[in-house]
């Protein structure tokens, strides 16, 4: 298992020309460290890494291992909807130190249950580097059922954890009912920490720990705990800003909050666009917490 409790889906931080603020995500690492997250993963949908470039990836995987320095897991977002693409991204990963992958189900491609096999397949044959698959059929129109999942974790040594994020809650309880051993289940969706932690799951890979680090570290070692009364209550503390992170496309909210409060530039790329004034009050007064 690579981590339990809260681990965020990193930001990438731009500056207003575009650029990776190199500086900001270092900080951005530092904070998150020091809110007591159990990892780090950068490069997934939180990090724009559909707009991330070749080089600007090999860039950032060698600054957030570098600049994490060992202090917790760092796993990179590597799967892309081209299985040879994500075999490159996986291999150049893991040969610069990273302690597992996150691999999302391959979008707009649509494959069956058995080619969201295949493709795991093929990555874990070309590196032993542990594997999280990332559910998130809201994103890839992609869903992984129960017993694929089951199935490719039975098969393939490496997958040691799966993201879920189909916001099914009989579907994440029919993994964790049936899970092997080895299998971690983490949240992909903060607002289903809670019930997931009930039912013995692992903890969250989590965009609000982006702004609130501690708060989202405590709620799942809270719930790891077995203190349900503590776990509920800041579910019920945080409830209004997980939900602010979703008023327009993530990462669009939560970038604007670290922005208003001084941590980065709001700034992310095209096909996105800024905050609607319109929202703005009401993702800032969600994050007044």
């Amino acid at each position: 298992m690579l981590f339990r409790g809260n681990a965020p889906a990193l930001v990438t931080p731009f500056t207003d020309d575009n650029t990776i603020d190199e500086a900001a995500f270092k900080q951005l690492i530092d904070d998150q460290i020091a809110g007591g997250v159990g990892a780090l993963v950068a490069l997934g949908t939180t990090g724009e890494n559909p707009t991330i470039s070749h080089k600007e990836r090999q860039f950032i995987v060698d600054l957030a291992i570098d600049h994490t320095a060992g202090r917790v897991p760092v796993i990179i977002g590597t799967g892309t909807n081209n299985t040879q693409e994500s075999v490159q991204f996986s291999k150049e990963a893991a040969a610069a130190g990273a302690h597992g992958l996150l691999v999302v189900g391959p979008y707009y491609n649509k494959p069956t249950q058995a080619g969201l096999i295949a493709h795991v397949s093929e990555i874990a044959e070309a590196t032993d580097c542990p594997i999280i698959f990332y559910n998130v059929p809201g994103r890839t129109a992609s869903n992984i059922l129960p017993e694929t999942m089951l199935a490719m974790a039975a098969r393939i040594p490496t997958v040691l954890g799966v993201k879920e994020a189909s916001g099914d809650i009989a579907q994440i309880t029919d993994i964790l009912a049936n899970r092997p051993a080895h299998l971690a289940v983490y949240s992909g969706d903060d607002e289903m920490t809670l019930p997931l932690l009930l039912m013995g799951g692992d903890g969250v890979i989590s965009v609000l720990s982006n702004a609130r680090p501690a708060l989202m570290t405590q709620l799942a070692v809270a719930g790891l705990d077995g203190k349900f009364d503590e776990a509920r209550a800041l579910h019920f503390k945080l409830v209004d800003a997980m939900r602010a992170c979703f008023y327009e496309s993530n990462p669009v909210p939560i970038k604007t909050v670290l922005a208003h409060e001084g941590k980065m530039k709001a700034h992310v790329r095209l096909p996105l666009l800024p905050l609607s004034p319109g929202n703005l009050e009401d993702v800032l007064d969600a994050f007044r917490i």
